[in-house]
């Protein structure tokens, strides 16, 4: 049987430039921000400037009232500052999606006047509106490359071995822990998408967040809140997290999501799993504790990676 490629893991976005890990300053990662209606967490401004120097966030887009979350919670964040449409000026979104029976009338005015897209999908009922909100990042991410596809390619004999190697990877670190002289490496697959204010309030609404991480299986996307981060670790992939450790942890868990997880291990956590078996009704490792600098993630069940987030002074 092949060798699962590795995937690598790294929440830098958390981390205020310059970096202190010079291998995350060349990420050829694509960043895209998605506001969604609930509160904005605190590192939300780090979230949509980060990229200004090293990966910048090619679009940032509100879901429906995540707009309104954007226009009242984005000055409070600033508490030193006193003029709140400056602030709200300055983070202005590209585009405002979804089917706009949240966003009040005040903030889409506002936000129409300063030039956002205003892009309506009441006609659509069918698909939430982060769903819509994806879509529309993937094609215009995909559109934004498709000069640079050529440059962009499978640089193997024998590419049908690398399919279904998807997300986001830094290609220098693939390179360097999996041993490789060449690799899959096409421009889609550098996005990762940002996902604020995914997590609290109702919980259908959480779970038709997590739902959108398993629709989306080959985009790397990151819901993320005050509290903690989810992702989905599939399982065509093995698994390398770099653990963060002054923005995150130490408290984390692994929950098999779609399926039941027949043989999982991981090393780098306080109870690693040792070919183990995980089912709702059965084991789910929750309220772990990550022991080190790196976990490692195998397992024959896509997987949901979370990790706690640690509160600044």
């Amino acid at each position: 049987m092949a060798e699962k490629l590795l995937m690598t893991h790294c929440s830098s976005f958390l981390l205020p430039p310059p970096f202190t890990n010079g291998k995350n300053s060349s990420s050829p990662t694509t960043y895209a921000l998605i506001i969604l209606n609930q509160h904005l967490p605190r590192f939300s401004p780090l979230l949509w400037d980060h990229g200004n120097l090293y990966s910048a966030a090619k679009i940032r887009l509100c879901a429906d009232g995540g707009a309104n979350r954007l226009f009242d919670n984005m000055p409070e964040l600033f508490p030193l500052e006193d003029n709140a449409s400056l602030i709200r000026e300055r983070y202005k979104p590209d585009v405002i999606k979804g089917d706009m029976d949240s966003i009040r009338p005040d903030v889409l005015s506002f936000y129409k006047d300063l030039g956002t897209e205003i892009v309506n999908n009441s006609d659509d009922q069918d698909t939430t509106d982060l769903h819509k909100c994806i879509t529309y990042v993937r094609d215009f991410v995909s559109d934004e490359d498709k000069p640079n596809v050529s440059r962009i390619h499978f640089a193997t004999s024998n590419p049908i071995s690398k399919e279904g190697y998807i997300g986001f990877v830094c290609l220098v670190e693939l390179l360097h822990f999996a041993n490789l002289n060449t690799c899959v490496f096409f421009s889609g697959l550098q996005l990762c998408i940002l996902v604020a204010g995914a997590l609290g309030g109702r919980f259908d609404h959480e779970m038709g967040n997590v739902n959108t991480l398993c629709h989306f299986s080959t985009t790397r996307i990151i819901l993320l809140s005050d509290d903690c981060l989810i992702q989905l670790l599939p399982s065509s992939q093995r698994h390398e997290i770099h653990i963060q450790s002054s923005v995150e942890g130490p408290h984390c868990g692994l929950i098999p999501i779609g399926a039941p997880s027949g043989s999982s291990t991981t090393t780098g956590l306080q109870w690693d799993l040792d070919d183990t078996e995980m089912r709702f009704g059965g084991l789910v490792s929750t309220s772990n504790i990550v022991n080190g600098e790196i976990v490692t993630v195998r397992s024959d069940s896509d997987l949901l990676w979370t990790i706690s987030l640690k509160k600044q002074p």
